[in-house]
């Protein structure tokens, strides 16, 4: 069949129209052969990521190793020694302490009121954490018994700077010898006292 006599059977229209027909042809713009062209959508998300990249924020946080308050479960409701129970409430006006459930005043001596103040310089609130940490010093050592107490509750007032709140934790884990005064660090928040 591939003679050349088949070839005599076709007319001249339809040889014309079968080489029409066989030829490769340009594709117009508008009929791109069924492809999607994806390159415009990459262009798209490189340039957001390049955006998120070059505007993303690094956020270092520090973390405090600190407990809550416990509620009397592990600590027996009658103990058997007597506890040191050392409590301090940061408020503006300073530090109020506590021990043995008894309010420490200003010197270090029983008594209510502020233990440790804070003082106002240059507009700016200042808190005495040496003092604080003397006065904890102090206490811990009025009996030989408290010497192994490891336990300190810190309250502060919402008002409070974080800064002061860390610092106070930072004075009351050491003192100023090195050695550890009450590494073991409870914080509770004080809700609705000014």
């Amino acid at each position: 069949m591939a003679d050349g006599r088949d070839r005599e059977h076709l007319s001249a229209a339809q040889r014309a129209k079968i080489r029409r027909l066989s030829e490769p042809r340009e594709l117009a713009p508008d009929e791109e052969g069924g492809e999607l062209n994806i390159v415009p959508f990459l262009d798209i998300i490189m340039n957001v990521l390049m955006f998120v990249l070059a505007t993303i924020t690094v956020t270092f946080t520090a973390l405090i190793d600190i407990t809550p308050p416990r509620a009397t479960g592990s600590r027996s409701a009658n103990p058997t020694k007597p506890t040191l129970s050392l409590s301090v409430v940061v408020v503006r006006d300073g530090f109020a302490v506590s021990a043995f459930g008894r309010s420490i005043q200003t010197g270090c001596v029983w008594g209510t009121g502020i233990a440790v103040p804070s003082k106002e310089e240059g507009g700016k609130r200042v808190y005495d954490y040496k003092t604080l940490a003397q006065c904890a010093t102090k206490v811990k050592g009025i009996d030989p018994e408290f010497a192994a107490e490891k336990d300190v509750t810190i309250s502060a007032n919402a008002d409070v700077p974080y800064q002061v709140i860390v610092s106070t934790m930072d004075a009351l884990r050491v003192d100023d010898k090195g050695k550890d005064l009450f590494p073991n660090v409870y914080f509770s928040a004080v809700q609705g006292v000014q």
